[in-house]
Formats: structure tokens, sequence, C-alpha cells
């Protein structure tokens, strides 16, 4: 795979990079070219409603260490405003605006009714043990829960990169012992463990997500003809940076359920290289029981693991931090089809490079909302207080039974047991969220693309998810005469 190291070479460049804020303020206003709002319209749609800063003391081991936070609400057409908390040592205040106005677009554009909202702690988890990172979990959610930024009703948090169901857990035990009459406290966050109220399915949703969004690009020849590429996701190569919870699941599921052969894996600490594949869940344990992937079997270790952006395969799937793919190296990668999977992988000067190039983006506002889609499943079920399937699982399983019972009665032969089982069986919790989850992405997909092939001055899919995202909104604001 020598052809890897040799693409690393530094290309010129001319200008600065784009800030992450800039990027989604510079893409959204590509996409207002395209559109006619009333005056003062776009402004609001664009910038921040409200960012919140605090400074908060805690008591780690005999000392005092003062720890900053933000909470960012980009829009409130809708509400309660949503969006994950990351915790992060190089987390700012423009990351978190710029991922709040990325929540506005994306629940939009799978028509959950939230407006967008993002938060983040400047913490790196691993330096902390576990009593203490909830000490301060705890210290922080109360902090936002006393200004109103955290709320059922009015702004609710989820995970995001460096937290999970556990902090979720803390965070909505703190809210309850501050709302001990609130009957609908559990709301107040997703992404819960589902003993804790949570949903099945949250855990993998973005992942999940990712891969349905694949499977419905894939269903539309001309999409994929237009990407270079032919047939469905069968035995399509892919390289995926970041085996975190989105590029873990989405991975897992593309090889095992999509039949995609996984090429490449980029991390922290360098790149895996098979041309025959590698085994997605044994590279993450071996990750998980050495700290990183270097000296994994099996497979050509890249050291310079960004250089592996740019081999050649059919779909490159970020699946880590914003800001991956640059104008540095946007000329070299060969990808046809770009996944964004993460927040915001490919920048504004990049994206021009890669559009002129033929490449097709699949764009983060769209391919990342499943984390959110579940989210509002959650949301639900904790505010009806009753799981999904409660109600009729047990009154669809009867119906079935009588209509394989009149086919048998019928043909004179009995269906054998294995299929009657699956055939009997109602929808539980996780097969409606998937369900869910699924026919979203569906819908949303084919509005993407209804934009893109019917509207001439559109060329790129970014740029008709936005349009959907920034009339969906619109129409909000107008109707209710704002």
């Amino acid at each position: 795979m020598s052809q890897v190291a040799s693409q690393s070479g530094a290309a010129s460049t001319t200008g600065s990079e784009c800030t992450f804020l800039d990027s989604v303020y510079k893409m959204y206003d590509q996409a207002l070219a395209c559109l006619s709002l009333p005056h003062g319209l776009p402004e609001k749609l664009k910038q921040c409603h409200a960012v919140y800063q605090v400074r908060f003391p805690v008591e780690i081991q005999g000392k005092i260490e003062v720890f900053t936070g933000w909470r960012a609400v980009h829009s409130e057409h809708r509400l309660p405003s949503k969006g994950g908390i990351r915790f992060a040592p190089v987390v700012e205040q423009d990351e978190v605006e710029a991922l709040a106005a990325l929540m506005s677009f994306k629940c939009a554009i799978v028509d959950v009714p939230f407006g967008g909202s993002k938060g983040g702690l400047r913490i790196n988890p691993q330096h902390y043990k576990d009593s203490e990172l909830e000490q301060i979990t705890r210290r922080f959610a109360r902090e936002l829960a006393q200004r109103g930024f955290i709320s059922p009703a009015i702004n609710v948090p989820a995970p995001d990169m460096g937290t999970g169901s556990r902090e979720m857990a803390w965070i909505a035990d703190t809210y309850q012992r501050m709302n001990p009459t609130d009957i609908n406290a559990l709301a107040c966050v997703t992404g819960k463990p589902p003993t804790q109220g949570g949903i099945q399915g949250r855990v993998e949703a973005t992942g999940r997500g990712v891969q349905y969004g694949l499977r419905e690009f894939f269903r539309h020849e001309e999409d994929v003809r237009m990407a270079g590429l032919s047939g469905g996701l069968a035995g399509k190569r892919v390289i995926v940076q970041g085996l975190g919870n989105v590029g873990y699941h989405a991975a897992t599921f593309l090889q095992h359920e999509d039949n995609c052969k996984i090429v490449g894996i980029v991390e922290w600490d360098g790149a895996l290289y098979n041309h025959d594949g590698l085994s997605v869940e044994t590279v993450a344990a071996y990750k998980y029981a050495n700290g990183g992937i270097k000296g994994y079997p099996d497979a050509e270790y890249v050291e310079d693991g960004l250089s592996l952006l740019e081999a050649e395969c059919d779909i490159l799937m970020p699946a880590a931090l914003e800001g991956q793919i640059t104008r540095e190296n946007a000329a070299r990668i060969k990808a046809p089809l770009i996944a964004e999977a993460a927040n915001g992988p490919v920048t504004f000067e990049a994206d021009e490079i890669l559009r002129s190039r033929g490449t097709v983006i699949l764009p983060d506002l769209y391919l990342n909302a499943g984390g959110v889609t579940v989210s509002y499943f959650e949301w639900i079920k904790n505010l009806s207080h009753i799981r999904f399937g409660r109600m009729e699982r047990r009154h669809e399983e009867n119906r079935s039974q009588q209509m394989l019972s009149v086919i048998e009665q019928m043909t004179g032969q009995s269906v054998p047991p294995s299929l009657a089982r699956e055939f009997i069986s109602g929808a539980d919790e996780l097969d409606l969220v998937r369900s869910g989850l699924d026919d979203t992405m569906c819908k949303a997909y084919r509005e993407i693309r209804e934009v893109f092939w019917n509207r001439e001055e559109v060329n790129d899919l970014r740029t008709a998810a936005f349009i959907v995202a920034i009339q969906k909104i619109a129409r909000t604001y107008i109707e209710m005469g704002i």
C-alpha cells in the first residue's frame, strides 16, 4: 500500500482556512443566494440567538480547579432547543456556536420539531477519575439548569464527543433533584441509559442514520452515477476516520449488514490499511485494550494517519472532528463519495475544491441527523411515560397468529416454527425506533435530492440540504408573524 505514503506530499496553499463557524456561515450564505426571504430574516436565521459562558470551581483532590463551559442556542423557532454537550480540552465558543447552527438545520431537514443548541465543557475527561468527572458534570449541569439552559420544555442536551449515557444520567438526576415536582423531568436530557428513561437504539443511532442515509443514496441510480459509482452498497470499499461511537457503529453496520469492505481505519495515532478488509470489531477491541491502533497485526500501519484519507476507495467516511479535509489536502482526495458522519469535517474551501472536481458529498447536516432523530423519540417517550410498543405489540402478535392460522387452514400445510415465530413477532421498542429512523432518513434525502435535481442554480447536495432547512425554518418564523 505504498501509494498512501506517496500521496501525502505538501501542496501549496494561499490564504488562511476558514474557522468552523465561518465555514458554516459561508455554506449558509451559498444556499441563501438561491432563495428570496423577507428582509432581516436571513440574518436572524444565521446568527446564534444566545450564548451562555460559565466558569465554575470544583475541588479536586484538595485543590480548586476552575472549569469553563458554554451553551449556545442558535434558534428557538421550535422548542425545546436540542443539541449535545461535548467534553474536550479544545472546546471554544465559536465551535459551540457552529455546532448549534448545524443542529438547527439538521433538525429542520429531518422534521424534528426542535431548535438548535449545543454545549461544551473545556476538559480532558481522561485526566479525571469517574467520581471526579461525576462531580464536575453535576456542577456544570446545575449551572446550566439554574439559567434555563437545561429543561424538558426549553433546552434538552444529549451526548456528544467525550460524553455518553453515563453523563446524561448524571445530568438528568441533577435536574430531577433541582425540580422534584416536575413530572417530565426525565425529558430534560436524551441519550440516557434505557434503565434511566432512555430508549433502545439511541447509542448507535447516529451511526445507524449514516447507514440508512447511504442506503437511500444508493437506491437512486442517477445519484450513484453522479459519483462515478455503480450498483449498490455491497462490495464498496470504505475508509473511515475515527472509531468513536459514530464511526464504529456506522462501519460495523456497513460491514456486516451491507457487505461493505472497510479497507482503512484512521485514528489519532495513525491509520491501518488492508486491501482485503479489516474487522472493525477486532480493531476497536485492540484500540480499547492498547489505547491506540499502533501495533495492530494483519494490516499495514501508516504513521501519518491523515494521509490515508487520500487513498483510493469508494466511500470516505470522516467520523471524527471538524476540519479534517481542508484546502491543503482536498485536491488529493480520491474518494468519489464522501459521507460526512462527523460535524463539519470538510471546510468551506475544501468543499469548493471537491465540488469543482466532481466529488459528491453527503453533508453532515443530513447524514449526521440519526442521533437527534432518535433523541426526539426518547423525548416523546419520556413525555408520554410509556415505552414504545407496550400497548400494541401483543395485539399485533394476536392478529398475526390469526392470519397464520387462516393460511394454514386454507393450504392444509403447517408453517415451519422458525418462520412462524418471525411472522408472528410484534414490533418492540428497538424495531419501532429503527423503523422510524429509516423512514426519516429516506424522506429527508428525497427532499434534498428533489431540490438538487430540480433547481438549476443548485449543483451540490450540501447546498440543497441547506435550502431545505432554511425554507422550513423561515416558514415557521413567517407563520408565527416574526
